[in-house]
C-alpha cells in the first residue's frame, strides 16, 4: 500500500510561481508511474501531467504545457509540480496518483494511488 501526501499549495496572485510536492511512504515509489490531476467543484478530475518511473518521460496537458514541469526524486521518494506564470484557470484542488502498472508518461491511464489533494487559488 502506498500513501501520497501532497502539499505546497496555496493561495497566489496571476503570473506567480508555486511547487507542488507529494510525498510517498509504503510500497516501491521507483515502481510507480505518477501524476498530478486537479479538479475544480462540479467539474471533472483532469490530468495535467504525468511522469515515468525513471523521470525520463513526461506528459503535459496543453492546458499547462510550457508553464508547468512535473519531476520526481525517486531517493526522496517525491514527485514534484512546478507551476509558472499561474491564472486564476489553475485554481483547482491538485492531486498526485500513481500506478506501478503504467510504464509511460500517458496521458490517460488509471492509477489505484491517490493523495487527499492540495488547493490552489490563483487571483487576478
Amino acid at each position: 500500500q502506498v500513501l501520497l501526501t501532497e502539499s505546497g499549495g496555496g493561495s497566489v496572485q496571476a503570473g506567480d510561481s508555486l511547487t507542488l510536492s507529494c510525498a510517498a511512504s509504503g510500497g516501491q515509489f521507483s515502481r510507480l508511474a505518477l501524476a498530478w490531476y486537479r479538479q475544480v467543484p462540479g467539474k471533472e478530475r483532469e490530468l495535467v501531467a504525468s511522469i515515468s518511473r525513471g523521470g525520463g518521460d513526461k506528459f503535459y496537458s496543453d492546458a499547462v504545457k510550457g508553464r508547468f514541469i512535473i519531476s520526481r526524486n525517486n531517493d526522496r521518494r517525491k514527485v514534484y509540480l512546478q507551476m509558472d506564470s499561474l491564472k486564476p484557470e489553475d485554481t483547482a484542488v491538485y492531486y498526485c496518483a500513481g500506478e506501478p502498472t503504467i510504464l509511460t508518461a500517458t496521458p490517460g491511464g488509471s492509477y489505484r494511488y491517490w493523495g487527499q489533494g492540495t488547493q490552489v487559488t490563483v487571483s487576478s
